[in-house]
């Protein structure tokens, strides 16, 4: 049996949701997750496999007396349609939630920041409104080597972090620090991408583009192909050739539909067309490379 659409994607113990299926509260807690530290959840359409799973999440943190605040991203309908069930509307719940609607004219968007990351959504071509997410990591300053630092006369911790800042400091003597002669090359920044439901698009190549991990939707075979159009979703080779035109790292499909009970077939024929390729297997958990980030 597979569970319905949700992503999790876990970073410094900070949990960013993608799509809310029914059950899905159920899942994290299998899944050893905790509802409280989710900070965000971004629903792609409004096909109740993606997100009937959201109320119910939301009047569990209420019912656990949840204080910090919760940003939900989707399509504009979705605040509508939370804000006439009972239980859920504003006033009713423990905590504030910051609502992003995005508008069926969007094609491109910024919906959530922090200090490491942000994410963005662009439309896809599904048969109503939908999205995709792209978790994009800003770039991150290289290794402080601190002998060097020491060398040079740098002894103080707070002229440590302004050399990881890239700012000059003043060492012992009155000697100038310059950080790139302390600094490492920065880390690659990492990016997840998030691509379900959706026909092949330029949206999809332009999420999934470089991309660590690319998660994008695999409902049908190839020999369902013209199904997969007539549905608005893709079959697991078109998902590849997304993945290969965008220069991802890593491929995992999902959102199989329910006539496959094996899915290894679809797997080789998306390892046909790009080799890193695998199908997303429930509460597994993927790093997205070295580091914390995970999914």
């Amino acid at each position: 049996m597979r569970h319905l659409s949700s992503m999790a994607l876990i970073n410094n113990g900070s949990i960013l949701l993608f799509d809310c299926g029914e059950a899905t509260q159920l899942r994290l807690m299998h899944g050893g997750l905790r509802h409280s530290r989710i900070a965000a959840i971004f629903i792609t359409h409004l096909h109740g496999d993606h997100y009937f799973g959201l109320m119910g999440l939301l009047t569990t943190m209420a019912l656990a007396r949840r204080k910090a605040p919760l940003v939900v991203v989707g399509p504009e309908e979705l605040m509508r349609v939370i804000h006439l069930l009972p239980g859920v509307r504003d006033h009713e719940l423990t905590f504030p939630v910051d609502y992003i609607p995005l508008q069926e004219s969007m094609s491109h968007a910024l919906v959530y920041e922090t200090r490491s990351y942000f994410v963005e959504a662009r439309a896809l071509d599904h048969r109503i409104f939908t999205v995709g997410y792209r978790v994009q990591e800003k770039v991150r300053p290289g290794r402080l080597d601190v002998d060097r630092a020491r060398m040079l006369g740098v002894t103080n911790y707070a002229d440590y972090q302004l050399l990881k800042q890239g700012r000059e400091v003043r060492g012992e003597g009155g000697r100038t620090v310059p950080p790139d002669v302390v600094l490492e090359s920065p880390q690659a920044p990492r990016a997840f991408a998030y691509v379900s439901d959706t026909r092949p698009c330029e949206g999809a190549v332009l999420l999934a583009k470089k991309a660590t991990v690319l998660v994008h939707e695999a409902t049908f075979a190839e020999a369902l192909r013209q199904r997969a159009h007539e549905t608005g979703h893709s079959t697991a080779a078109q998902a590849a050739a997304v993945a290969k035109r965008a220069g991802v790292i890593q491929l995992l499909l999902s959102h199989f539909s329910s006539r496959y009970k094996d899915v290894a077939p679809l797997v080789e024929e998306a390892r046909a067309v790009f080799p890193a390729t695998m199908a997303a297997e429930e509460l597994r958990r993927y790093p997205l490379a070295a580091g914390d980030g995970e999914h």
